[in-house]
């Protein structure tokens, strides 16, 4: 098992009992310590008292894990960037109304708002219909930035 996976397992419990899901947790060695940088996200935007106060719990596991030992490390808590891929259904519900840009597996691409989502399949509305499109036909999808919206104040 590799470093972040351990620690993955290691610091994923104490996340999901804060309300948290831990995404992904990334482990660099430049010279003599680690820069550890864990990837946590919620059903909502996090604020900065929610990413401290998680930052800490993460910390305090850190500091007697095992898996670090007496090596300097350097630990970032962040949440996903808005270019990381939507990839479980929960993605998608949060970023509801969100314009999303699709690329299918057939190589298709597809761009519109998400009207709603299952476990299966999103619907989104693009121009004047909607449109299903099931996660299994998807390769990658990801939120496109708007600086304009229309009917937006």
């Amino acid at each position: 098992m590799s470093l972040s996976d351990a620690l993955f397992e290691l610091i994923g419990q104490s996340v999901t009992r804060a309300g948290y899901y831990l995404e992904e947790v990334q482990v660099a060695s430049p010279g003599n310590h680690k820069i550890i940088t864990c990837i946590v996200d919620a059903d909502v935007p996090l604020n900065m008292d929610q990413v401290t106060s998680i930052s800490r719990e993460i910390s305090n596991l850190l500091d007697t894990s095992p898996f670090i030992g007496e090596t300097p490390f350097t630990l970032e808590v962040t949440s996903p960037g808005v270019d990381r891929p939507l990839t479980k259904p929960r993605h998608w519900k949060k970023n509801h109304d969100r314009l999303i840009k699709i690329s299918k597996l057939d190589g298709s691409q597809v761009t519109g708002r998400i009207v709603s989502n299952t476990e299966e399949a999103v619907t989104l509305a693009e121009q004047d219909k909607t449109l299903d499109v099931l996660f299994a036909d998807i390769k990658r999808a990801v939120v496109e930035i708007e600086f304009n919206r229309k009917g937006d104040l």
